[in-house]
């Protein structure tokens, strides 16, 4: 009777699995999300004008903390990533990063508003006085603690909601329905919501409700993501992805004297070993990065625990494990290629801004409304929301005529595009700030920081569109492409290598700055990029610089791109005439 009542068991728990996750949970964890994204922009989107008239910062200073800011809370998914796929699992690491990213939100709120949190106001912008270490202070805990929330959330989210959804399945069902593609829609039009509406408050009203708004957003998002607790399918935690990889690692290291026998075959697998990290299917054996088979080589140290089915990790790993190490391996090129193109466009939140601020931002030449500079970056974000639509709704219908393939185009050609759209982003702002600088010497406002030059802030359009049409093919095209070629028990490690990529971007675009700053610097004491008068600059070189770093960035990814191996899977389809299990093996080349 046992073993009966075990079996009804598992099927009532197999049955109520089922019932969990689907296409109504979406509406909970995307309305989160949205919320999520709308207090996050409105809280960056101005945050360099805080910094330089709030708190008196020096341009290049505030730069640098606002692009080491967003380094951080883009590196932070690593840790994120580990805990979630170790032992907390999704669900809670998303709960408890929501309750840091509030806290964080609340104290910097609280500065905006109570004046002994700042210094005295400095509307001349000269011989200002600087924020004081303690209010500095104040400022970077809040910004440390909205990095550590967003740690949690950036990688956890979309494989959550992944989660819910067979992906794969919907992949080969329809080809009207991209989840990555419509994600990054709602994300743009929460995004463009905060840009039009609290960068307004921000300027217009006051930084207590300009940063206020965003708070309330994120207690919003938190509410409505426990909501829909009861409805989600909450994936367990299948040990540290981390580890295994280490394991691999050491186990290859051990048997760097055996040789690699030329059948694969022959090397050890185990199906129950890895069955709770392969539901969808285990990795079938490549033949690059050979030296990692080295781990899966059936040694005679290593006879006596296989036969009694207790395998020293440490010393061997099934074919799947190495695999999952050589998945990520070839991942990791693509990662490397996005960081000069976050470099390249890392500005828009610092010195386009400080340029905006520069213009004439009348909405028309007769009407009195001024666009907010930070809300510029609305442009970027409704090309972003064009490309994505027109890409999904016309381009991937006509392309796949002729492709044969569903999507159009892979998601390695969708990315190469996007770089060299970013390319010419670049060399536009380049030229644009010529155009403006040219006007400002005309008008003898060179000398006068604070003054209107007689230019359109239209003309800073088109750089900020092509790079928002440059994210619509290259950041959705990148983050299919991680989730589809990463293990199944490593999709919040590839959304973490997303982010990371964000990070170190962020992190050259400082270094960059430094570096330049440092180095332009002439004998009279301006150089490219000037402390207070951006007029005084050579910003327009600092965008060639960049041009030409991204030329030799695609040159780079093209190669990677050559040489790269789709992860191969093996995946289970139906049961063949003898009763037993047919396999097929999924190359596959989105």
């Amino acid at each position: 009777m046992e073993p009966e009542n075990k079996k009804d068991e598992e099927s009532m728990e197999m049955s109520k699995q089922k019932k969990l996750g689907g296409i109504k949970t979406l509406p909970f964890i995307l309305a989160n999300e949205i919320c999520d994204r709308f207090a996050a922009t409105g809280f960056r989107s101005n945050l360099i004008t805080y910094l330089t008239v709030q708190l008196n910062m020096p341009l290049v200073k505030a730069s640098n903390t606002l692009t080491n800011f967003t380094g951080l809370s883009c590196l932070t998914p690593i840790l994120g990533a580990l805990i979630a796929d170790s032992f907390a699992g999704r669900y809670w690491t998303i709960v408890a990063a929501l309750l840091i990213y509030e806290l964080g939100m609340i104290i910097i709120t609280i500065s905006a508003i109570l004046p002994q949190f700042r210094p005295p106001q400095c509307p001349t912008q000269l011989n200002c006085k600087e924020a004081s270490q303690s209010q500095l202070a104040v400022l970077y805990i809040s910004l440390l603690l909205t990095s550590i929330g967003l740690g949690g959330t950036r990688p956890c989210v979309v494989a959550f909601a992944a989660d819910q959804l067979d992906i794969s399945k919907a992949k080969k069902q329809t080809k009207g329905w991209n989840f990555f593609n419509w994600y990054y829609v709602l994300l743009s039009l929460a995004s463009l919501s905060a840009l039009t509406i609290v960068v307004y408050i921000q300027d217009r009203v006051s930084w207590g409700w300009g940063l206020g708004i965003p708070t309330i957003a994120m207690v919003v998002a938190f509410v409505v993501f426990l909501v829909g607790s009861s409805l989600y399918l909450k994936a367990k935690p299948e040990g540290s992805p981390f580890v295994r990889v280490v394991q691999v690692i050491v186990s290859a290291v051990k048997k760097r004297g055996v040789s690699v026998p030329i059948d694969d075959k022959l090397l050890y697998e185990n199906k129950d070993l890895d069955a709770g990290i392969s539901k969808d299917g285990r990795l079938v054996h490549t033949n690059q990065l050979r030296w990692f088979d080295r781990a899966a080589i059936i040694t005679s140290n290593d006879t006596t625990h296989l036969l009694e089915n207790s395998p020293k990790l440490w010393r061997i790993a099934t074919v799947h494990r190495v695999e999952e190490l050589k998945s990520i391996i070839r991942l990791l090129p693509f990662v490397s290629t996005g960081i000069l193109f976050v470099m390249a466009y890392s500005h828009q939140s610092s010195f386009t801004i400080m340029q905006a601020q520069t213009m004439d931002c009348h909405i028309t030449k007769t009407s009195s409304f001024e666009i907010p500079p930070a809300s510029m970056e609305i442009f970027d974000v409704l090309a972003t929301i064009i490309t994505i639509t027109l890409y999904d709704r016309l381009f991937v219908p006509f392309a796949s005529r002729y492709t044969k393939n569903p999507s159009g185009i892979t998601c390695l050609q969708r990315m190469g595009v996007g770089f060299i759209i970013n390319i010419c982003a670049t060399l536009v702002g380049s030229f644009v700030e010529m155009k403006r600088k040219n006007i400002a010497q005309d008008h003898n406002l060179i000398d006068q920081p604070t003054h209107i030059i007689p230019i359109s802030v239209y003309w800073l359009v088109p750089q900020y569109s092509l790079h928002g049409i440059a994210q619509g093919f290259y950041q959705v095209g990148k983050l299919e492409f991680l989730y589809d070629q990463s293990p199944e028990s490593m999709k919040s490690t590839a959304m973490a290598l997303y982010w990371t990529a964000i990070a170190l971007g962020q992190y050259a675009g400082t270094l960059m700055v430094t570096l330049v700053h440092k180095y332009s610097a002439g004998k009279n004491g301006r150089n490219w990029l000037p402390d207070r008068n951006i007029n005084k600059g050579r910003l327009e070189y600092y965008y060639m610089l960049v041009t030409g770093i991204q030329v030799l960035n695609l040159v780079y990814y093209f190669i990677c791109a050559w040489f790269y191996t789709y992860k191969p899977i093996e995946e289970v389809t139906k049961s063949n005439e003898d009763g037993g299990l047919e396999l097929v093996v999924d190359n596959n080349t989105q």
